[in-house]
């Protein structure tokens, strides 16, 4: 795992239907797919394509690979089997979070883009 955050842009709240997005990140060299996926493109807060792939079969959002990151797969923390794998290290684009979605008490928190 490269990163694991809670995304609060704008995009992530409209793809989500909520305030926020758990993220972990993982190099895309070497990730693979089980089974179907859907992909569905919007523009992203870069102005670069956001990729987002869904199970074909029930439709829940399950990764992304944005134009703006080549390197690394998005992983949506809600589609993972095995929910313990994910702890938010830090927050980003904080500056658009909705006022009733509260931070977690002492996690690192950017306005833009985390580091």
């Amino acid at each position: 795992m490269l990163f694991s955050l809670l995304c609060y842009c704008v995009d992530c709240q409209k793809a989500s239907g909520t305030g926020h997005v758990p993220i972990m990140g993982v190099a895309r060299s070497g990730f693979t797919v089980d089974g179907p996926a859907v992909m569905s493109t919007v523009t992203g807060g870069s102005g670069l394509r956001a990729i987002r792939n869904f199970c074909a079969n029930c439709h829940s959002v399950l990764f992304g690979t944005p134009e703006a990151a080549p390197d690394f797969v998005t992983i949506y923390a809600g589609s993972l089997d095995d929910r313990h794998l994910f702890t938010p290290e830090k927050a980003q684009f904080t500056r658009t979070r909705q006022a009733w979605d509260t931070l977690p008490a002492g996690l690192p928190a950017y306005q833009e883009a985390a580091p």
